[in-house]
């Protein structure tokens, strides 16, 4: 239409008859380009509204990407489909200014915030002195629209109180809708033992209860955090047991993208599912993390998103998920909070 009207703008003869000589000489242009319009308008106005686009991340925390290829994961199979798996990476630029400890709250951290541990300030599991200049996911979301929901369901409540920083100052007083966790503080519920059967308890309370409150009031943004996985990794390194969690962690997410697909199927909804890990693990035995070897540094990411930019299969890091959920969301954010993102979306807008 734009195009139309500047066309005729422009359509003046020599004599200044201009717009009223070509409506003269041209009738049937004219007709055909007003039916055009018409059409258009028309087709636009019987278009469905878009849908509701819904994110849930998914952290199963110390799964190095050999172990994950070598496991039967059925669900994460299904996910992923043909197009949505691929090696990623954490730990920022080796020998760089952005290099991060491979450890577990410094991954979570990096990708909430789009950023390596250089700027979110987080170095180890302690999360002593985050800088919450570098919003997260959540922060963004509910700066953008305060009305959208947000939920968390973890095995680890420092996700929500420190990385998230819910409540302070420092985030704008953020609050999420929904909390589910901390449940490893109750020792009375969760007695702890050696073996760490506790944390495979809650990660399944976890799991159910994500998948249930995702069928009943599908928040639009949720942070799914389970740790099992990690705990059979430092107590038995690259062992059958290991492989066994790496399983049972697959079978919990079944339960979550079989309560997506629900939403989907039963409501006007649009769900995207990315799941990750935080680190790798040594190459000696699998047991430990933390360093710059190949082995833990790299990860891997599942989704279902159908075509992902040809950047998804070219090693993205963890700090590329962030800004590929803000554009999923079509989400805008203040231009000094996008100019310090570290990650690149790998899903465009």
């Amino acid at each position: 239409m734009l195009y139309w009207v500047s066309s005729l703008d422009f359509a003046r003869d020599e004599k200044g008859g201009g717009i009223k000589s070509l409506f003269e000489n041209d009738m049937s242009m004219i007709r055909f380009l007003a039916l055009a319009l018409i059409s258009a308008l028309f087709a636009s106005a019987c278009q469905s509204p878009p849908k509701e686009r819904k994110v849930v991340f998914i952290l199963l925390d110390g799964i190095p990407a050999d172990v994950l290829e070598a496991s039967n994961t059925p669900y994460l199979d299904e996910i992923a489909d043909e197009t949505g798996y691929t090696r990623a990476y954490v730990g920022g630029e080796k020998g760089g200014a952005s290099e991060s400890p491979t450890i577990s709250a410094v991954g979570y951290n990096s990708l909430l915030t789009g950023t390596w541990a250089n700027k979110h300030n987080v170095w180890g599991n302690s999360i002593k002195a985050p800088n919450y200049d570098y919003w997260s996911i959540f922060r963004i979301a509910k700066e953008h629209n305060p009305n959208l929901k947000t939920a968390i369901f973890s095995t680890w409540l420092d996700n929500r109180t420190k990385l998230i920083g819910e409540g302070l100052p420092e985030t704008g007083n953020l609050k999420m809708d929904y909390a589910f966790d901390g449940f490893e503080l109750d020792t009375v519920r969760f007695p702890h033992d050696a073996e760490r059967q506790y944390i495979l308890n809650i990660d399944e309370m976890v799991a159910t209860e994500t998948a249930d409150y995702i069928a009943s009031d599908a928040p639009d943004l949720s942070w799914v955090y389970l740790e099992y996985t990690d705990d059979m990794g430092h107590r038995y390194g690259d062992s059958p047991q290991m492989a066994k969690a790496v399983e049972l962690a697959d079978a919990q997410v079944g339960r979550i993208w079989k309560a997506v697909q629900q939403r989907e199927a039963q409501y006007d909804e649009d769900w995207l599912i990315i799941i990750t890990t935080d680190h790798g693990r040594t190459a000696v035995n699998g047991k430990g993390h933390g360093g710059q070897s190949d082995r833990e540094r790299t990860t891997w990411i599942v989704t279902n998103y159908p075509k992902p930019l040809p950047s998804f299969y070219q090693n993205p890091g963890i700090v590329d998920i962030m800004p590929s959920i803000v554009n999923y969301m079509d989400l805008t954010m203040p231009k000094e909070i996008a100019e310090g993102i570290d990650g690149e979306a790998f899903i465009g807008r």
